[in-house]
């Protein structure tokens, strides 16, 4: 009883320490998913990720379907043309006023003049002046990034009728935001696209109606909410915080992402000449927003936005065409309710990076093969960028390149980590096999090593093999004659014999006991029908006739060289055995138990002096049903055999059918 329960107990802690195993494998897993996740959410943090995503950004700009162009805005630009035509630069006071004069003339709703006047260029200045007091023109100024460059703005305009035209660009060169406040040293000064918004709507949005809003223009006012965020009417514009997107490096004002028109022609432009001479149809300038400024590429007024960046051929953008993108957002956004872009939260950001991190880990783990994990990385990887898109579609960034980072990061570490668990079980499948297997049976098992090997054990399993037994006659007596040195030599040579025709015939040699040897056919991998099991147990009986040929003819050569000749019994069973790891985590062997290894060795050891040839082969009639009558056999009776309690009946192999039968009963 006490034996039985310290058998049970040692089941229990068998299986307590599999799971605890289990336990410990999944623990390690989320640890590693974890250190990936903080790890590439870390490295994004730092900016490393930065450039990558503004490229990607860039590239989803340029893919989105193009935007109908923005018919309450108009560009008057200063091309290379009108500067040749006119033949000065910069252009007189004279000049820009009777450009302002045509487009009041025209009743133009607001003009902006993004040209700086802060020193008169004479002559005309007075007339400029004149020009200036309209209450529809906003004039410019830049803060720049010291007093030095800093740009005031004409000297006789109200601050209420002045905008900045300071652009902030990202590490790359790329204008992707807009300055809607920008602190000068004294007060927060409104960037030229904000203070045209706000002109045009104080003018009631002269000629147009909004799609959206059931408010008068006149009525949507300025205010700061209880974020301290800018907000015009109900529309809020949150300041873009530094790691808002992709950003690490966000800093100063108020900042929103513009969200670029995508379209070749999506601010109407027209040339300044063109507007002297009368040829601009009415109807583009009646009630519109009018920006003058310079597109001519001597006087390098232009800006790398995401329209323009990487392949695109489109030229850069001129900073007039610009800032005129940034008063159709606001005007959009305030009139429209088109969305501002959104961004996920830290939090979210690395829940994202987490998800596409154990896609990876699960790809890894359950693609048999590495084109199948590439195909899968590839696939997922597209997933991934479509879904970006999408998001991007509707107006949201949601970060690419770490969560991709992430899915392969993990990819790759599953595939060290199945690469190391899987020189683990090569080790335990060697350690447990050793070198005493066929190459079909060690491709096999290694092929289906994943369904054999459980915490780096071969799980018991039972099923039907057919077990081998030999042992060299009257070995003690050879053994006693010689000294050990020649014996172990002789019977290295003698066991090599053995172990080379159990491998040619798909079996494993289990254990060498001394000049006996056990091996077994049918095994680690079961067989599953009949025909699979009659396979193995006359590929048993092959090699056992096999091993007596080799056997009569080392013998001859043994006996020239002195060597002592010998004669073998071979006994031979199929029957139902259990097979799998058997010893603990500090030495384990491959072990085949059952009645059946008992029979096979009983039947080897049987009525020893009944040696009849060079190499004996007893079956029993469990092996005799399977050889299919292919062998040529004799009834030995029904024998008792050492601990069986009832007879077996005994068989003596002579040899294959097709074999000339030269032995003797």
């Amino acid at each position: 009883m006490s034996d039985r329960k310290s058998f049970v107990w040692k089941q229990w802690l068998s299986q307590h320490d599999e799971t605890s195993l289990q336990f410990g494998e999944f623990l390690k897993l989320i640890l590693t998913l974890l250190m990936i996740t903080m790890g590439v959410g870390g490295l994004k943090q730092w900016g490393l990720f930065q450039g990558l995503e503004l490229r990607v950004y860039d590239r989803m700009v340029q893919l989105r379907p193009y935007h109908q162009p923005d018919p309450r805005l108009l560009v008057v630009e200063i091309t290379e043309t009108d500067i040749n035509r006119l033949k000065q630069w910069p252009l007189s006071d004279e000049i820009i006023a009777q450009v302002l004069a045509k487009l009041q003339q025209e009743q133009a709703a607001v003009i902006g003049l993004d040209i700086a006047r802060n020193v008169p260029q004479e002559p005309g200045h007075q007339a400029l002046i004149e020009q200036m007091k309209q209450p529809n023109f906003i004039a410019v100024m830049s803060v720049g990034n010291s007093e030095a460059d800093r740009i005031l703005p004409p000297p006789r305009v109200p601050p209420q009728q002045v905008g900045t035209v300071d652009v902030p660009l990202d590490p790359d060169g790329v204008s992707r935001r807009h300055l809607m406040f920008n602190w000068d040293g004294k007060i927060n000064r409104l960037s030229l696209p904000l203070r045209l918004v706000l002109t045009y709507l104080n003018a009631d949005c002269p000629g147009y109606t909004p799609l959206h809003s059931s408010i008068p223009c006149k009525n949507i006012k300025p205010k700061l909410n209880q974020n301290l965020d800018y907000q015009l009417g109900s529309i809020a514009f949150p300041k873009l915080k530094p790691n808002d997107g992709s950003y690490q490096s966000v800093i100063g004002g108020s900042q929103i992402l513009v969200n670029y028109r995508h379209a070749p022609d999506a601010i109407r432009q027209v040339s300044l000449i063109d507007v002297l001479e009368g040829k601009v149809n009415s109807a583009w300038i009646k009630d519109k927003i009018v920006l003058i400024g310079v597109s001519a590429p001597s006087l390098r007024d232009s800006v790398l936005t995401p329209l323009n960046t990487g392949n695109n051929r489109m030229p850069k953008l001129p900073g007039v065409v610009n800032l005129a993108q940034m008063t159709s957002q606001l005007l959009s956004v305030v009139l429209e309710e088109e969305s501002l872009f959104w961004f996920l939260s830290e939090r979210q950001e690395l829940l994202w990076i987490l998800i596409w991190a154990i896609a990876g880990l699960i790809l890894s783990e359950f693609s048999s093969r590495y084109s199948y994990l590439l195909l899968g990385t590839g696939l997922l990887l597209t997933a991934l960028g479509g879904i970006s898109f999408l998001v991007f579609l509707n107006q949201g960034w949601i970060p690419l390149i770490s969560p991709s980072v992430a899915l392969i990061l993990t990819v790759i570490l599953g595939v060290i980590n199945r690469e190391y668990q899987s020189q683990k079980q090569q080790k335990t499948v060697m350690r447990l096999l050793g070198q005493q297997t066929s190459p079909e049976i060690a491709d096999a098992l290694w092929k289906g090593r994943s369904n054999l090997l459980e915490s780096g054990r071969l799980p018991w399993q039972k099923l039907t093999a057919t077990v081998f037994f030999s042992d060299i006659k009257n070995f003690s007596t050879l053994s006693e004659a010689e000294s050990p040195e020649f014996i172990m030599g002789w019977l290295n040579e003698y066991l090599n014999i053995i172990t080379e025709e159990v491998q040619t015939h798909h079996g494993i040699v289990n254990k060498f006991m001394g000049d006996g040897v056990m091996a077994v056919f049918g095994v680690p991998v079961a067989s599953k029908t009949e025909a699979e099991i009659a396979t193995k147990a006359q590929q048993a009986v092959n090699c056992a006739l096999s091993i007596r040929q080799r056997l009569e003819t080392v013998n001859q050569d043994w006996q020239k060289r002195g060597l002592p000749v010998v004669e073998m019994r071979v006994g031979i069973f199929t029957g139902p055995v259990v097979v799998g790891s058997l010893g603990g985590k500090n030495r384990l062997e491959y072990g085949v138990i059952g009645d059946s290894v008992n029979t096979a060795s009983r039947l080897e050891s049987c009525l020893k002096e009944r040696q009849v040839d060079t190499c004996r082969i007893l079956i029993a009639y469990e092996t005799l049903i399977y050889l299919n009558e292919q062998y040529n056999v004799e009834f030995w009776g029904e024998l008792p055999l050492k601990g069986k309690l009832q007879k077996i009946k005994v068989y003596r192999v002579i040899n294959h059918l097709h074999e000339n039968s030269n032995s003797t009963s």
